[in-house]
């Protein structure tokens, strides 16, 4: 497997990033499961492990932390995480604030069983925060040795840019990389913020490349739609009675169409139509089972030619994201009415 370069870090990762997301309750996957799915992810090449604290509520965290430290792995990965989301009750156990990063950071260094996080990310914008503040805390984290390098998930554009030009005035640690959602389905990240990117030298490792689910090959017209959990927790993206939804699914269907046209499954179609954008480091692969990951792993067996990137063009535009609620992150000014009116 080859490795590319993460940014400017000069770290090298593998095109494929394992996702944690899996590991623990959300995936019903316990230390058995966990250790069978990274030891064949590290098996494959894959070096770099993606996660959360918030994931099961810190147990993929954990999970992840317990394997690498039983079989002496902890320096053969790019270990990931990201803080931000809500952990527990009360009102400052989550939030991108100085307070919460610097007592978050110590439960994920726990939780891994490790002494440094190699790539530590903000889950979230926190527009209550100063960007000035979250940086000036992850500066503190990387010269402590508690963090080698910062990245941010599923930022706009513009605040990308923000935070980059908030290091620059006050001598902070810039964000080496982003993790925004990108797939066929979710193209609108390709009109700003992948040029973005590129033009700081940032490092993306995109999320959801199989857009949740729609592009793993079992939505498909005319067939019983699969139930899950994300499902049920995630009506805006999945619920079929939305005119957004069934435009996803009929694109779901011409794409596979497509991949059994090129002699490939869905999958691979999808993923490597991730991996294979200028701007992209690494796609983040979030399976539950061995079956799932190898699936997975075959896309890095093939190549799109020129016509069939032409044809995805055509189902799917350049720059368009069919169901805006698959951004991942929308500003409280489009969700907040009193944001939107004058009183």
């Amino acid at each position: 497997m080859d490795h590319r370069p993460l940014g400017r870090t000069g770290v090298k990762v593998s095109p494929l990033c394992l996702g944690g997301m899996m590991f623990g309750r959300w995936g019903d996957n316990g230390p058995d499961e966990t250790a069978k799915l990274i030891t064949r992810a590290l098996d494959a090449g894959v070096n770099v492990i993606d996660t959360a604290d918030v994931y099961s509520a810190g147990e993929s965290e954990e999970l992840i932390g317990r394997f690498l430290a039983e079989n002496g792995l902890r320096d053969e990965v790019v270990l990931a995480t990201k803080v931000h989301g809500k952990m527990g009750e009360g009102p400052n156990r989550g939030g991108n604030s100085r307070a919460w990063i610097m007592r978050a950071v110590d439960d994920s260094l726990r939780r891994l069983r490790t002494d440094h996080i190699d790539l530590y990310q903000i889950h979230r914008p926190d527009p209550s925060v100063d960007i000035d503040e979250t940086l000036g805390a992850l500066t503190d984290l990387v010269r402590a040795g508690k963090v080698r390098y910062i990245g941010c998930s599923t930022f706009p554009a513009h605040q990308v840019v923000e935070a980059h030009w908030a290091a620059e005035r006050r001598q902070r640690e810039r964000f080496a990389t982003e993790q925004p959602p990108y797939s066929i389905l979710a193209r609108a990240v390709e009109a700003d913020l992948l040029p973005v990117c590129q033009r700081y030298g940032m490092g993306v490792l995109a999320w959801s490349p199989l857009a949740g689910g729609w592009l793993s090959g079992r939505y498909r017209e005319g067939a019983e739609l699969p139930r899950s959990r994300r499902a049920a927790l995630l009506p805006a993206r999945y619920d079929m009675e939305l005119e957004a939804n069934r435009r996803k699914l009929a694109a779901a269907e011409r794409l596979a169409v497509l991949a059994e046209q090129a002699g490939m499954s869905l999958v691979q179609l999808a993923l490597q139509f991730v991996m294979r954008h200028p701007a992209v480091t690494s796609a983040i692969i979030g399976p539950r089972t061995i079956e799932h990951l190898d699936s997975h792993l075959r896309a890095l067996d093939v190549r799109l030619t020129p016509d069939v990137l032409d044809a995805i063009d055509e189902i799917v535009p350049p720059g368009l994201t069919i169901n805006p609620a698959d951004t991942g992150w929308r500003p409280p000014e489009l969700l907040d009415p009193a944001l939107r009116s004058r009183p």
